[in-house]
């Protein structure tokens, strides 16, 4: 099956669901792209802070770092604050700045975070990551996009 299929199949689910099943939502992403640690973060109404809502493999002593994300800080921060997919090929030797020091700590190396938009508006963040290097394809990225939409349109 390719990845426009699973993805179709996701999104399905999604606009199924009669509220915000965000940990469901991220193992079937995770499942998709072959990842194995994510998050999804929220917009916290009329403010600047990103709100953890579900995570997988993640370790717990991250946790309270990860949070709350203010908007321009890290790859959800980022992602949020330029409205755009933000990819880091290997997290552990990135030296962009973009990669908070704590994230290294995930012991993950390919990730991407992209926003959760709807009409323009940004809802939050959805990150995945693998175990290896990995650049994501034009085509992953398109698709994590628009499994991203589907959820800010779902919670808009």
């Amino acid at each position: 099956m390719t990845i426009e299929a699973k993805i179709d199949q996701l999104i399905e689910l999604i606009s199924d669901s009669s509220e915000a099943l965000w940990g469901v939502w991220l193992g079937e992403t995770l499942a998709c792209f072959g990842c194995s640690t994510g998050t999804i973060h929220t917009l916290e109404n009329g403010t600047t802070i990103l709100r953890l809502q579900a995570h997988v493999g993640v370790p717990d002593f991250l946790l309270p770092k990860m949070s709350e994300v203010p908007i321009g800080k890290g790859m959800a921060g980022i992602a949020a604050e330029r409205k755009q997919a933000v990819q880091v090929c290997n997290l552990q030797t990135d030296d962009s700045g973009v990669v908070r020091p704590g994230a290294k700590d995930t012991k993950v190396e390919g990730a991407i975070t992209v926003p959760l938009l709807f009409n323009g508006e940004l809802y939050g963040t959805l990150g995945i990551a693998k175990k290896e290097p990995y650049e994501f394809t034009d085509e992953e990225v398109s698709a994590l996009m628009r499994l991203a939409t589907s959820m800010a349109q779902k919670v808009a």
